[in-house]
C-alpha cells in the first residue's frame, strides 16, 4: 500500500509545477527567444517592390481558387463600431496575451505539454523567419487592396504590445498570428478541465482567422500558410525526445 502511495505522489510531483527557479529559467528562455524572433524578422524586411509583387502573386492564386475574401470580409463589419472594435481586440489581445497565458497555465499544470508546445512555437516561428526572408510579401491594408489598416487607424495598443521598431511590413507569409493561435486552441482543447475552457479553446484560432483578414493585415492565404507551418512545428516538436533528451521536469 505504501509502494501505491508513493507512486501516486511522485505521479502528482511530476505533473504539477516544476518550481520557480525553473519557471525563472523558461520566462528568460521564452522572452529571449521572443525578442530574437521580432529582432531577426525586422532584420528580414525586404524592399517594397518585391513585396508588393509577391501580394500580387498571392491575390491572383486566391482569385483562382476562388477564396480571395479579404475585401467582401472587411465590407462585411465596415458599417459597425463595435465589430470593428471587436476585430481590433481579437487580433491585439487575442494573441500574445493568450498565447503567454497558456504558457504559464500548461507550465504550471502540464509541464510536459507546456514543452512540446514552447518547442512547437520556437520551430515554427523559425520556419516562418526563412519564409519571411525569402518570400516577402506587404499585406492587404498597404495599398495592394481597398482595405483599410483597422488596427492603426481605430487603436494604439497594439503599439505598445508590439513597437513599431520590432515590425516588419512584408512578414505577411505566413501569418503566425492565426498559426500560433491554432497551437493554443490545439491545447486548451486537449487539456481544459472546463466546457468553458474546451469551447473557447475550440473559438480562438476560427476567430484570428477572421480577424486577421478582416482587419486588413493578412490574405486568406497567409492563415492557411500559418496553420501549415505552425502543425509543422507541432509535427517536429512531437519529434524532439526521440532526438534528445527531455528536461526532467518536464517528463
Amino acid at each position: 500500500m505504501s509502494k501505491v502511495v508513493a507512486t501516486t505522489h511522485r505521479r502528482r510531483h511530476a505533473h504539477g509545477f516544476p518550481g520557480w527557479r525553473t519557471l525563472a529559467a523558461q520566462v528568460f528562455l521564452v522572452t529571449g527567444g521572443a525578442l530574437a524572433y521580432f529582432l531577426v524578422r525586422g532584420l528580414t524586411m525586404s524592399n517594397d517592390d518585391l513585396a508588393v509583387r509577391n501580394a500580387r502573386r498571392i491575390l491572383d492564386l486566391e482569385s483562382r481558387l476562388g477564396i480571395d475574401w479579404e475585401v467582401p470580409l472587411q465590407r462585411a463589419i465596415d458599417g459597425s463600431d463595435a465589430l470593428i472594435t471587436l476585430m481590433n481586440w481579437i487580433y491585439i489581445y487575442g494573441h500574445w496575451p493568450v498565447l503567454v497565458a497558456t504558457l504559464v497555465w500548461l507550465f504550471i499544470r502540464w509541464p510536459s505539454r507546456y514543452y512540446t508546445l514552447r518547442n512547437a512555437l520556437f520551430i515554427s516561428g523559425a520556419i516562418g523567419l526563412v519564409i519571411f526572408a525569402l518570400f516577402p510579401v506587404a499585406p492587404p491594408r498597404l495599398g495592394v487592396l481597398d482595405v483599410a489598416d483597422t488596427v492603426t487607424e481605430r487603436s494604439r495598443s497594439y503599439r505598445t504590445l508590439q513597437p513599431p521598431e520590432l515590425i516588419n511590413l512584408y512578414a505577411a507569409v505566413p501569418s503566425l498570428h492565426f498559426g500560433w493561435n491554432l497551437l493554443v486552441g490545439i491545447f486548451v482543447w486537449r487539456n481544459a478541465a472546463t466546457l468553458t475552457m474546451r469551447v473557447f479553446g475550440l473559438a480562438v484560432p476560427p476567430a484570428m482567422a477572421v480577424a486577421v483578414v478582416a482587419t486588413g493585415n493578412h490574405f486568406v492565404l497567409d492563415v492557411l500558410a500559418g496553420g501549415i507551418v505552425a502543425l509543422s512545428g507541432l509535427a517536429v516538436a512531437h519529434a524532439v525526445p526521440a532526438l534528445r533528451d527531455t528536461p526532467p521536469w518536464a517528463r
